[in-house]
């Protein structure tokens, strides 16, 4: 095979001579300094590595391209120094075969075949490509002059640059396979219902939370702006929220329950909301209004129309059975899940990503948070479902959420039926290192570390003692076992269909 590969180049040498003596058969001018310089400047990938840092400060999928980017370049840079190199060893072009303004000095001493920086071009630019195709478009030029800058500059014949870039191209579509293509978001679905038309929040009775994440001192005068009819209930600190939620839900005259404050205020009148048999309206009370947003309600003139016509849709709920306490005297709750549930570092996590994302954006927010959280996390045992792991993370969301990786986000449709099971392990052999370079390269969502499952019944035990768990943001130790079901279109919530 080594023979084979070396006398491969031989084969190539007539039509390489051919091409080069067209090449310096070309009249001199500015773009032999062009090229010269452009040789110069991709040299150890100096130029690639500096587009990338410009790319790095857009936040979203320019700053995923130029990561892939860079992996790709990485690889292929690696493959053909270390490998290629070795096993092909090729004379460079001599001065005599070009003219002496144009030969490059001083020139290389490794081996010609491949070459390298018509490898690391075309990985650069085809890896950016398939983020975001209009940069790999933008790129191609600039990689294709590179690549032919090497044979103008005679550093290396053109069979080299056509191998090394050969090598490139399968380098990027090699870690594309580490960062697949995301799946797209499915369009957003809602099952349709009427329920009380409100005018102007006529039969409509608001609990407030003064503790919510966006409260503020005007916030109940713009609400009854917004609502002049509507009863609205301020909720002091000091007081039991499930329990006020509970008695504006019985105000008499009260046609529709609303609510404003975070996630565990919105899961706490969901549960009221069930109870007594009334519609939600979910106003954007909290710091992320994640329930809001999925439900079409972001803002309050989007409440105020859906509220109005009495247009509405339904909701599954997470049913939550809770054992704590000691196993001879446990305590039993049972709660409901509008959103999420975790145990493990996800909260620690979640956190530190929230905290992140105003200056760094959601995509790397989440991977630094990522680093903080599991550089010095500890994974917790736990047996879910029969089956004993290390987790790093066990996630549970009620409903199929998107993107399907470690940062989920969107929830498109409120009905499906399913609790999102993640669990994030750490079973496997140098789990650390290996949940670090997933997040890295953005591969958490097919690292063998990552288990993604899709069922309607979740059990989840201690196996060393008690754990910590978190449901719609309200954190609860001292859990012993934790059951986990779904109430199918048990929530009718205001939504605005049109």
């Amino acid at each position: 095979m080594r023979t084979m590969l070396r006398k491969a180049p031989r084969r190539w040498s007539s039509l390489d001579r051919k091409l080069v003596r067209a090449v310096s058969n070309l009249p001199g001018g500015s773009h032999d300094d062009l090229f010269r310089r452009l040789s110069a400047a991709a040299t150890k990938g100096k130029l690639w590595f500096g587009i990338a840092g410009v790319m790095a400060l857009v936040p979203g999928k320019t700053r995923r391209a130029a990561l892939h980017g860079v992996l790709a370049q990485g690889l292929a840079s690696a493959v053909t120094n270390l490998v290629f190199k070795t096993l092909l060893p090729r004379t460079r072009p001599l001065p005599e075969h070009l003219p002496v303004f144009r030969f490059v000095h001083p020139q290389p001493t490794s081996s010609s075949m491949p070459s390298g920086h018509s490898a690391s071009a075309v990985a650069f630019a085809l890896g950016v490509g398939m983020i975001r195709p209009s940069l790999g478009a933008a790129l191609a030029p600039v990689a294709a002059g590179v690549a032919y800058s090497r044979v103008h500059t005679g550093a290396h014949w053109p069979s080299d640059v056509a191998f090394g870039s050969a090598i490139g191209a399968g380098a990027a579509l090699v870690t594309r396979r580490w960062w697949p293509v995301r799946p797209p978001f499915p369009e957003t679905r809602r099952n349709a219902v009427r329920a009380a038309e409100l005018p102007d929040g006529q039969g409509l009775s608001i609990a407030v939370n003064t503790l919510g994440g966006s409260y503020a001192a005007e916030t109940a005068n713009a609400l009854q702006k917004v609502f002049p009819k509507a009863y609205i209930e301020k909720i002091a600190p000091e007081e039991d929220v499930a329990a006020q939620i509970a008695t504006v839900a019985l105000r008499p005259g009260t046609s529709a329950l609303g609510v404003w404050g975070g996630d565990g205020t919105v899961g706490a009148a969901t549960a009221a909301a069930v109870e007594h048999s009334l519609p939600l309206l979910v106003l954007p009370g909290g710091t992320l209004n994640h329930f809001a947003r999925d439900a079409g309600t972001p803002t309050l003139e989007a409440a105020r129309r859906a509220a109005d016509r009495g247009e509405a849709a339904l909701a599954d709920i997470g049913h939550v059975r809770v054992e704590r306490g000691l196993p001879d005297s446990p305590e039993r709750l049972e709660l409901t899940m509008l959103n999420t549930a975790s145990v493990g570092l996800y909260p620690n996590l979640v956190r530190r990503r929230e905290q992140l994302q105003p200056a760094l954006g959601k995509p790397l927010a989440g991977v630094v948070a990522m680093f903080r959280t599991f550089a010095a996390g500890t994974p917790t045992t736990l047996i879910v479902n029969g089956v004993r792991h290390r987790l790093w993370i066990l996630y549970i969301g009620r409903g199929r959420y998107y993107p399907r990786d470690h940062a989920p986000l969107v929830r498109p449709v409120l009905a499906d039926g399913v609790l999102d099971l993640r669990m994030i392990t750490a079973d496997e052999p140098f789990a650390r290192l290996r949940l670090l370079w997933a997040v890295l390269t953005g591969t958490v969502a097919t690292s063998g570390i990552t288990h993604l499952t899709e069922t309607d019944r979740i059990t989840v035990e201690s196996a060393d003692g008690h754990l910590v768990l978190a449901v719609d943001g309200e954190v609860m130790p001292g859990v012993r076992r934790i059951d986990f079901t779904v109430r199918r279109g048990a929530l009718t919530y205001y939504s605005p269909l049109g």
